[in-house]
């Protein structure tokens, strides 16, 4: 049986396929090609990551297809409703990328209390010549230690932020409608571990207490951060959002930065992705990732395994 990885897949996930006698295509099919390159190869397991759409054409017209797999947690690229009720297996990895995503959330952070995003473009223009001047203009920067971090949506990931949030000195507050109360366990090195026990509060109350705000929910049909939220916010305050493009209104935002009533912004997704806004790619108090929340080796290794582990489990 084939599998057609078209957005990658690790080696690790290969290996394990491959053990369990499947044989993994790793060929990037163009979208439009796809029906065709499906059924000539009788492909019976899609894999894709965010860039493949699995709409409507391609469940209804691949016959071989008995499973859509989604590298990551997001499926809002699969018609997810249509595939399984056409009887179609989708499966996703929602824990195996947590870390990753919180990790690349506290490098802009860190980032941006810091101004990395805006003295990494201009140290090396101008950091021969105005070396003393820049040192002034990024001399008034800010520690995390003793802030408190608002996290919109305490699902896995907005979980995994938390812990490297408690293990950085923050307090934490989260707003999720869906979780009235979480445990937050932070492990140390040497096998010791402290429990944290919170309680949802509304996003309105979340909005005025947090020194900075990141959000981890879906994709949403209206902006979760938009102008109103924004006027909530603290004046100073930084965001970050390494979820969805489209939870953040994007104008507003510009706005709020060029004000002064936020400080800084993190963006690893954008609303018109793939093809970001010049304001947003050009704008000096901006730190920009292109949607690599996921992209480091151990979550890739810890996503190849799980689909593979999936996949063994619902077609062997």
């Amino acid at each position: 049986m084939k599998i057609l990885a078209n957005d990658g897949v690790s080696q690790s996930g290969i290996d394990a396929l491959n053990k369990a006698g499947f044989e993994v295509l790793t060929t990037t099919v163009a979208q439009e090609q796809l029906v065709s390159f499906i059924n000539e190869n009788e492909i019976v397991g899609l894999l894709v990551r965010s860039a493949t759409k699995v709409r409507t054409d391609i469940i209804d017209n691949c016959p071989s297809l008995k499973l859509i797999g989604r590298g990551g947690v997001g499926m809002d690229n699969i018609d997810v409703a249509y595939a399984k009720e056409k009887g179609l297996h989708v499966i996703n990895t929602p824990a195996a990328s947590s870390g990753s995503v919180a990790e690349l959330v506290f490098a802009h952070l860190f980032g941006g209390v810091r101004f990395l995003y805006d003295s990494n473009r201009n140290m090396p223009l101008d950091g021969d010549s105005k070396f003393k001047e820049l040192k002034k203009a990024y001399a008034k920067g800010a520690e995390l230690r003793g802030k408190t971090l608002g996290v919109i949506g305490f699902g896995r990931i907005g979980r995994a932020t938390a812990k490297i949030a408690l293990g950085t000195g923050m307090k934490v507050i989260y707003s999720d409608p869906y979780i009235d109360s979480a445990s937050v366990t932070v492990p140390f090195f040497d096998g010791q571990s402290v429990s944290f026990n919170f309680k949802s509060i509304s996003k309105e109350e979340l909005l005025k207490q947090a020194d900075f705000v990141t959000v981890h929910v879906p994709a949403q049909k209206e902006y979760v951060i938009g102008k109103a939220e924004i006027a909530l916010m603290k004046d100073g305050a930084g965001i970050v959002n390494a979820a969805r493009g489209g939870v953040i209104d994007e104008v507003a935002l510009i706005d709020a930065l060029e004000n002064k009533k936020l400080s800084f912004a993190g963006l690893d997704v954008f609303e018109s992705e793939p093809n970001p806004e010049i304001k947003i790619l050009m704008h000096p108090s901006i730190s920009l990732t292109p949607h690599i929340g996921a992209a480091t080796g151990e979550a890739q290794d810890r996503i190849g395994l799980e689909l593979a582990e999936q996949i063994v489990s619902l077609l062997k």
